[in-house]
């Protein structure tokens, strides 16, 4: 359920959102990273991912993020999960008038790269970066390089 955006503008002032990231390798150990179109985070690398829908059950919003993100729609078992994060925003969706938080739900997958149709509606480029080349890169967002992190980290423990 998408909401009309002077909606969706009350809700990301007045709550979290929760979401699912993808943190896609493939068979080289490399991992999917694409240039963000939209704010927050415009213009950095980042995994994909995305928000999940008011009503939707975790696993129907992993098989539709993974079909809409990565091209191919896959059930949630085929990935691991990965942990809880928060990631905070100084802006949101339409500028930078209001914060914007996330709750997201981490999983890692496998997959052969060459099979995936990657869209170009949230990411302007793609690239496959090794976990070494991703954590030196200064244009990765913080936020997706701490999935990379030796000792991973959430932000905030989540108890």
């Amino acid at each position: 359920m998408f909401l009309k955006p002077e909606d969706f503008a009350t809700v990301v002032r007045s709550t979290p959102l929760i979401s699912i990231d993808l943190i896609v390798e493939n068979a080289q150990g490399e991992f999917l990273l694409g240039k963000r179109n939209n704010r927050p985070a415009q213009g950095f690398w980042f995994v994909p991912g995305g928000r999940v829908q008011k009503d939707e059950r975790l696993a129907d919003a992993f098989t539709r993020l993974t079909e809409a993100e990565l091209g191919m729609s896959l059930p949630m078992s085929a990935g691991e999960f990965y942990g809880v994060w928060q990631h905070f925003y100084d802006d949101n969706f339409s500028g930078t008038d209001f914060s914007t938080h996330y709750v997201v739900l981490g999983f890692r997958l496998k997959v052969d790269g060459s099979t995936l149709t990657l869209p170009d509606d949230q990411h302007n480029d793609y690239r496959w970066l090794t976990k070494e080349a991703l954590l030196a890169a200064d244009n990765v967002h913080a936020n997706s390089r701490a999935y990379f992190h030796d000792e991973k980290t959430t932000e905030a423990p989540l108890l």
